[in-house]
């Protein structure tokens, strides 16, 4: 992701419970079950889900919630933890932004650091699907929302509902050896574990024991494979598409509309409703279009090649790319 002008943190000064391993990401790898298996550990403390700190957009206007913009406000997310436990932040963007690992290095240049990586058209094909399964992205359509991208960087074409408008750029998180780099240029490649999710699907419990025995945990702990945020489809675009207007619309009808909806019901009646329309909005996954499939790997095979050269392993044969011309 591009870095935003934003100076870099002054973490030289930094004082409070520092994190001790980051989860560095990608999304959609995996990262979400990964997280919540962690946390089954008493040895491991996972605060605020994806705090987002060292994404410079978090911490300007695009920073929403509870999401911390100051270094103090940060490390508090960590006072809780116990002087025996491993303190871990989880943001799945962190590796595709320009920033992150200089600035993560430079306020604790002894943590641990998870990256996974992913086949890069089933990726982006369930990335894609996140976005507008989460409303932040209007186009449904892969390739033309692909096609966006050089306008999207411009500022332009932005969905009302995006506030992060960095995570529409696709592209920028398939640039994997170079993300690799800026980890391995601050880090000694003794802390930092690269995973292929392929792996950790086959052997999710074995995956997670190497995990918390890189980390420094006990791996003799009960582990439960999960399946966190699992990829759906828009069922009824037309709906999708009313909801959205009613939900970020920034005119008189919508506010109106808000304002309405809340004076008439209570806060339980409209969590009982927005389930209701979650299924009628949501589905199954569509079946995979092998067309569009082959044509993301077409495009992204040099970074599989790439990746494959840079760990030393057959990720061309692991995900079918020696069968791409």
């Amino acid at each position: 992701m591009t870095p935003s002008p934003e100076p870099s943190i002054p973490v030289r000064a930094a004082a409070g419970r520092l994190p001790d391993f980051f989860v560095v990401g990608h999304p959609k790898c995996g990262t979400s079950a990964m997280c919540q298996m962690l946390k089954r550990s008493p040895e491991i403390f996972i605060g605020l889900k994806e705090p987002g700190f060292f994404v410079p957009e978090s911490r300007i206007g695009a920073g929403t919630g509870k999401r911390p913009r100051t270094l103090d406000a940060y490390l508090a997310l960590y006072e809780d933890a116990a002087p025996g436990q491993l303190a871990g932040d989880a943001t799945p963007w962190y590796l595709a932004t320009a920033t992150a690992a200089a600035e993560i290095a430079e306020l604790q240049p002894s943590a641990r650091v998870v990256a996974i990586f992913r086949e890069p058209a089933s990726f982006l094909r369930s990335l894609h699907a996140q976005h507008v399964q989460d409303q932040i992205e209007t186009e449904t359509d892969l390739l033309k929302a692909l096609a966006l991208e050089p306008s999207r960087r411009e500022g332009h074409n932005i969905p009302a509902g995006c506030r992060r408008p960095h995570v529409l750029r696709y592209s920028d998180y398939l640039k994997y050896v170079e993300q690799l780099r800026r980890f391995h240029a601050v880090f000694p490649r003794e802390q930092v574990l690269v995973l292929i999710y392929d792996d950790f699907r086959r052997d999710n419990e074995g995956t997670m024991r190497s995990v918390l025995r890189f980390l420094g945990a006990s791996d003799a702990v009960p582990i439960e494979q999960l399946d966190a945020n699992p990829t759906v489809r828009v069922r009824a675009p037309r709906l999708y598409e009313l909801v959205r207007r009613v939900t970020f619309g920034e005119g008189a009808l919508a506010q109106v509309s808000r304002s309405a909806i809340k004076a008439v019901t209570s806060r339980s009646v409209r969590g009982r409703a927005l389930a209701v329309q979650r299924q009628l909005q949501w589905g199954d996954p569509q079946p995979v279009d092998e067309a569009l499939m082959l044509e993301l790997r077409r495009r992204f095979k040099v970074e599989v090649t790439a990746l494959a050269e840079y760990l030393g392993r057959d990720l061309t044969t692991l995900w079918g790319y020696d069968q791409i011309d």
